[in-house]
């Protein structure tokens, strides 16, 4: 409360003294009058500025693709190997090599499903399987009746 009525009183009775001894001391003046100019002035500058809220508009996020190299691929597969605890053999597994080299031939990064649509694809390849397994069966067993009844 103090600082506030030496202000005022500042700005009554010395205000002319006071605005040089800030002039020459590089000191802000905080004057309640001095202070009101300046919150008027930076309403009317944030009022008087352009608007560009309808002409900025977010970039579609695009993934950084990586610059391929040797050791960068080995660091890669090898924290990959730790973190997922995979046995070293599993670079030498030829399902592996193959998904490597078909990513290799993406000019634009891989795009790599979730959890979620790669769950759906496992159980959809496994009904897939067992309905090619069941037809399989259903054709054999229709061949050896065909063939037992003909005996």
């Amino acid at each position: 409360m103090r600082s506030s009525t030496l202000r005022r009183h500042l700005g009554l009775k010395h205000e002319f003294q006071y605005r040089q001894w800030c002039k020459a001391n590089d000191f802000t003046s905080m004057i309640p009058k001095d202070v009101k100019i300046r919150k008027n002035a930076a309403e009317a500058a944030a009022a008087s500025q352009t608007i560009i809220d309808d002409h900025a508009v977010p970039l579609p996020r695009k993934e950084r693709v990586i610059p391929y190299s040797d050791e960068l691929f080995q660091q890669a597969a090898i924290e990959w190997l730790i973190e997922t605890d995979q046995p070293i053999s599993a670079l030498e597994h030829p399902r592996f090599r193959e998904m490597i080299g078909i990513a290799a031939c993406a000019t634009n990064g891989v795009k790599i499903p979730n959890c979620k649509a790669t769950r759906q694809s496992i159980i959809a390849l496994f009904k897939k399987n067992l309905y090619d397994l069941w037809t399989q069966f259903a054709v054999s067993n229709f061949c050896c009746y065909m063939v037992l009844s003909a005996y």
